[in-house]
C-alpha cells in the first residue's frame, strides 16, 4: 500500500517524527443489509483494503487536505470548519476534527493527507473508513485517552450534527473492532459487536462490481423504509420502542393479514434475515459450511423476492456462481439495484468463476471488476 507518511512529508515538508498515521479497513456485510432501519443485525467483517490518514501540525491556523491518490487539495481554517458540499471528501476529515474541537482540544493548524485501496461507491464503506482513520489519527495527535467505544459514541454524535444525518454508525463499530480471520455480529441498535472466529483456509472471498448503472436508488430505499415503518406501526399498534425483533419468537409475522402484500413481503424479509444472522453465528462456530451456504443463498433469494432490491444482472451472477462446484455461497451486497456481489469459493473454483464473468459481459454488456479480499484488521496506528 502507498506510504502515505512519506508522501505527506514530501507534500508539506514535514518532519517524519512529527507525523501520525492511522489506517482503517473497508467492510463487507455478508448478511443483514436491508434490515430494520437503525436497528439492524449484521454479519460483517473488515477487509484487507484500507484508508490511511497522516496528520501533522502547521505553523499557522489553516487546514490543508491532500488526497494523494487523485492529487486533489482542499483548504480551510479552524474558524471555518463546517460542512461544504463542494469540499466533498474533505468533509469526512473535517467531521472527526470538529469532534475533538467540540471536546475542548485546542488545535494548531493541521496538514492532513490520505490514500486508500478501498474501492469507492460500491458499498464497501470507503467514506466511513476515511472518517474513522482520521479520528484514530487525531486521537493520537491530540494524545486523547479514550477507548474505541467512547470514540464510536462521539463520532456518532458529531456525524449527526455535522452532516445532519444519522449516518452508517454500525460501520464505525465494525471498523473499530474488526480482526483478522474473524467475522463480526454487529448490532446497530446497541452498537455492540461480537467476534466470530472463522477458518477460511480453504476459501477465498471475491467481491464483484457488476458495473450496472444505478438510478434513483436512494428513492427506492426510502420507499422501503417508509413501508417498513408503516408495517411496524400497524403490527405493534404504534407501540413506542417496537421492533421487528419482537417477532422473532412468535408466528404473528407469518400471516400479517392486516398488511398490504408489498409491506408483508418486506417485513418477512427483515424477520427472516434476523434469524439468518443469529443462525449464522452458530453454524460458523460449528464450521458447518453446508448450513452457512444455505443461509447465504437463502438471504439472496429473500433480497430478490421479498425485499426486491436485486436486479437481473445481479441475480444472474449469483445464480451462476452458486452452480459452480467449490462455491460456498454467493449473494448481493450493498444498496442494491446493481452494485456488488460477494462469493466465497475454494481456490479450484476460481477459474470457472472467471469464465462465467466472460459470459456475463457478453450477455449484459458490462465489464465487471473483481476484488479479492479477506477479513482484515481493525482501525489502528501505523508505526513510522
Amino acid at each position: 500500500m502507498t506510504d502515505i507518511g512519506s508522501i505527506h512529508c514530501t507534500e508539506y515538508e514535514a518532519d517524519a517524527s512529527s507525523v501520525v498515521v492511522a489506517e482503517t479497513p473497508g467492510r463487507v456485510h455478508y448478511l443483514g443489509e436491508h434490515g430494520e432501519p437503525h436497528a439492524g443485525l449484521f454479519l460483517s467483517s473488515g477487509i484487507d483494503r484500507y484508508v490511511r490518514v497522516a496528520v501533522s501540525a502547521r505553523q499557522d491556523s489553516s487546514l490543508r487536505f491532500f488526497a494523494s491518490d487523485t492529487g486533489e487539495r482542499k483548504r480551510t481554517t479552524l474558524l471555518n470548519l463546517k460542512y461544504k458540499r463542494e469540499d466533498r471528501w474533505a468533509n469526512f476529515i473535517k467531521m472527526p476534527l470538529q469532534m475533538f474541537l467540540d471536546e475542548g482540544y485546542n488545535s494548531p493548524g493541521l496538514n492532513i493527507s490520505f490514500s486508500g485501496t478501498i474501492p469507492q461507491n460500491i458499498g464497501l464503506a470507503s467514506s466511513s473508513a476515511l472518517q474513522v482513520a482520521a479520528a484514530v489519527a487525531l486521537r493520537a495527535f491530540f494524545h486523547v485517552r479514550i477507548d474505541n467505544q467512547t470514540l464510536l459514541a462521539k463520532l456518532a454524535k458529531t456525524h449527526e450534527t455535522f452532516f445532519g444525518t444519522r449516518g452508517a454508525i454500525v460501520d464505525y463499530a465494525i471498523m473499530l473492532n474488526a480482526k483478522e480471520n474473524h467475522f463480526l455480529i454487529a448490532d446497530e441498535k446497541t452498537l455492540n459487536v461480537q467476534l466470530v472466529p472463522v477458518d477460511f483456509s480453504r476459501y477465498k472471498i471475491v467481491i464483484m462490481d457488476s458495473r450496472v448503472p444505478r438510478i434513483n436508488v436512494s428513492e427506492e430505499i426510502e420507499e422501503r423504509h417508509c413501508d417498513i415503518k408503516t408495517a411496524l406501526n400497524i403490527l405493534s399498534n404504534k407501540r413506542e420502542g417496537a421492533s421487528f425483533r419482537d417477532y422473532l419468537d412468535n408466528d404473528r409475522v407469518s400471516s400479517m393479514g392486516s398488511l398490504l402484500e408489498r409491506m408483508r413481503r418486506r417485513s418477512l424479509h427483515i424477520v427472516h434475515e434476523l434469524h439468518r444472522v443469529l443462525e449464522s453465528e452458530q453454524v460458523l462456530k460449528q464450521r458447518d459450511w453446508q448450513a452457512f451456504s444455505r443461509i447465504v443463498n437463502h438471504s439472496h433469494e429473500s433480497l430478490r423476492d421479498l425485499y426486491e432490491v436485486s436486479c437481473p444482472e445481479i441475480d444472474w451472477l449469483v445464480k451462476r456462481a452458486q452452480e459452480i462446484e467449490g462455491v460456498l455461497g454467493s449473494r448481493m451486497t450493498g444498496d442494491g439495484f446493481g452494485g456488488c456481489t460477494y462469493t466465497i469459493l475454494e481456490d479450484h473454483a476460481r477459474g470457472e468463476f472467471d469464465r462465467k464473468l466472460e459470459d456475463y459481459e457478453r450477455i449484459f454488456g458490462f465489464h465487471p471488476i473483481i476484488y479479492d479480499v479477506c477479513p482484515g484488521l481493525g482501525a489502528r496506528l501505523v508505526p513510522r
